[in-house]
Order: structure tokens, then sequence, then C-alpha cells
């Protein structure tokens, strides 16, 4: 049975559930699941977890993401891109330099209203079936983080190259949007590509033509997502059944979050080692709650009960 991770560089005209989809008909494996929706015009990263590895989605949907975009200015369009209709086209005066100059007010902590074309639910119905049906409702700004915003080239005929480096909830469309209307002139976005998602880049994204290739062979293992964080051994078989029951394991480690192996090589936790307090279940990373559960029944071949995260 397939159990692993895939990055696939997603194509255009595909959902992501599109991917899902296919991925489930090359490698014969039932769950499949990815992390981090790409609109079917964009292109790019997208984790695809295989088998078991699909415990391990929600903790790669966070985390940092970096895209190229473009945008498009003049134009201002129902669903923030160019795929939608046309709502207003205006005349284009504004410089490059005009351009660059508004790029810092879009930086750090800011609220973004989401689009009508998008999954997000509003009492129980998703805003693109809303706006399928002509209807626009009120939806309420959300807190994202844009850590990184410059402008990489000028294209021509309203068109700028961006690079965005953002948190997870970033509609890159409506940042296109807003920046149009900062400007006076409207705009949309014309073309997106996320080149970089849960830590994995766009270098080491595979097509689905190398899947139907190569199959399984391109899986990597889970514990890759976890790859940012250094690695720990547990020395002993007696520390790590201690470990594996919710015991706290002293080592003398920096502070910091660790990847914890059990002696046989297999990914047991993700820890903090906090103050010289140890390794312990109660010091689990908030953003990995629940990971006990996707480690503990491969140890051993056993199963063992574990004391919930704190």
């Amino acid at each position: 049975m397939p159990n692993g991770i895939i990055i696939i560089d997603k194509p255009a005209g595909w959902t992501s559930m599109d991917v899902c989809a296919k991925l489930r008909g090359i490698l014969h494996e039932k769950r499949v699941g990815h992390a981090g929706t790409l609109d079917p015009m964009a292109t790019g990263v997208l984790p695809v977890f295989i088998g078991q590895a699909t415990k391990a989605v929600s903790f790669a949907e966070g985390g940092q993401k970096v895209y190229e975009a473009v945008l498009q200015l003049g134009l201002v369009t129902d669903t923030q891109d160019t795929t939608g209709e046309t709502l207003e086209e205006r005349a284009v005066t504004v410089t490059e330099d005009e351009v660059r100059a508004a790029l810092p007010r879009f930086l750090g902590e800011i609220e973004q209203i989401p689009p009508m074309y998008s999954a997000i639910k509003v009492n129980g119905q998703k805003l693109y079936d809303l706006a399928r049906q002509g209807k626009e409702v009120a939806r309420k700004p959300r807190r994202i983080t844009i850590y990184d915003l410059a402008l990489t080239e000028e294209l021509g005929n309203g068109q700028y190259a961006l690079r965005v480096e953002c948190s997870k909830g970033t509609y890159i469309r409506t940042l296109c949007h807003d920046l149009g209307q900062a400007l006076g002139c409207g705009g949309c976005m014309a073309a997106l590509r996320r080149t970089e998602a849960s830590n994995f880049r766009i270098d080491e994204a595979v097509t689905l033509e190398d899947v139907q290739r190569e199959g399984e062979a391109l899986l990597r293992p889970t514990d890759s997502l976890f790859r940012q964080y250094p690695a720990y051994t547990i020395p002993s078989a007696e520390q790590e059944r201690k470990c594996l029951c919710g015991n706290s394991l002293r080592a003398k480690l920096p502070d910091g979050l660790y990847r914890v192996y059990g002696r046989d090589g297999v990914l047991l936790d993700v820890h903090i080692q906090a103050h010289g307090q140890g390794i312990s279940g109660h010091r689990l990373h908030p953003l990995l709650r629940g990971i006990l559960e996707f480690r503990a029944l491969r140890v051993g071949g056993r199963q063992y009960q574990t004391v919930p995260a704190l």
C-alpha cells in the first residue's frame, strides 16, 4: 500500500481535487488528500498526501507560502482574476515607480475581505455558490500576514510580475484587486504560480505525467514534512517505551522543536524541548496536536495508550 507525500506541480485548468482524483487512479489508493487549495488557473506546488500520510495533512496547511503572480491593472472582474466577467475597464496611467511605492502598505499583518468566488461558508453556504446565483453577501475581514511583497518585472500592457510571501488564508486574487483599487485604476490577477508551500519548493515538484511513469517511486516519507526540525533518536528501548506511554524523556538538547525517532528509525513524534524540562507528550507543539495518534500504531507493531497534548 502506498504511503507518503508527493509534491505535484499542478497544471493550469485542474482543481486541486482533480489532481487527487487522478492520483487515486494512478496509485490505486483511496486515501489521498492535499494541503493548500490552488485555484484552477493557478499552477505550482501542491503537496498531496497518500495512504497513512493523510493523517498529517492538517499539519501542512499552515505556514508560509510563496507565490509568483501577475497583476493586471485597468481591469476589474467579478472573480478578481482574468477568468471572470469584466465589471470595469479603466485607463492605466500609473508608472512602475508608483506601483512599487504602493506595495509597502500591504506588508505585515493586514485585514483582507475574501472574494465572493471562494469556498468560505457564510450561514452554511459556500460563497461561490451564492456568487453563481448572482448574489453578494457581506464578508468579515480576515487577518492575514504578507511577509514580503516585491515587484520583480514590468511586463507591459499594464501587467506587473509580483513575488508574494504570505500566511495561510491569503487570497492573491484579492491582493491584486486591492492593489488596483489603491492605485485608482482597478486591477485583478492574470496569472499565479505557487513556488513554495509546507516547506516544499517548486524544484522538488513533479508532474502528473511523471507519476504516471514512475508511480510510488516518487513518494517522499511522511516525516519529510518536518524536515526543518533537527532529529533526535531515543537512545534506549526503556526510554522509548516510557516516551510512548506519555512519560517525559530527559535529553540534553538546546530549547526548540525536534523530530523524535525510535531506535528503528520510525518517526515517533514532534516535540518541544523547553528549559531543560525534557521531551514529553505534554509539550507537544500547538500546531502539531494529534500527531501522537499518527505515530503510535507503527512502533513495534503494538498499540500504546498516549497522553493527550495540552
